[in-house]
């Protein structure tokens, strides 16, 4: 018959050995991990706006009191950018860099003339 001590003393070494089993088994999950390079930072800098420059409005050929389209030319380099000719209106309109820092709207709905009450440009980076 086994004696009192040498039980506790089996179950302490089995105790031992599962915790000695799970700890290689977590070892070896995270072990296995791949984690690629990454960056990350805070910085600020200037917002600026665009000057807007040659406005010039192209109205339709068969009715004349309808704006067809506006070009204009910005103060510096823009990626996108967006017009409207109506402040109630909104909807911006796509507009198409035709070279260097000058772009046309045409408008899908031709405002009137009448309506139109402001030119406001939307343009980013």
């Amino acid at each position: 018959m086994l004696h009192k001590g040498s039980r506790r003393r089996r179950r302490l070494v089995l105790v031992i050995a599962a915790a000695a089993a799970l700890a290689f088994a977590a070892y070896a999950f995270t072990a296995a991990n791949v984690v690629p390079a990454t960056q990350a930072g805070d910085g600020s800098g200037a917002i600026t706006g665009y000057t807007v420059s040659a406005i010039a409005y192209q109205l339709e050929a068969l009715n004349p009191a309808n704006i067809d389209s506006v070009s204009f030319t910005l103060s510096a380099v823009a990626g996108t950018v967006h017009a409207k000719v109506v402040a109630a209106n909104p909807l911006f309109t796509a507009c198409t860099n035709t070279g260097g820092n000058n772009w046309s709207c045409n408008f899908v709905v031709n405002p009137t003339v009448l309506s139109a009450d402001e030119f406001r440009v939307i343009a980013v980076q």
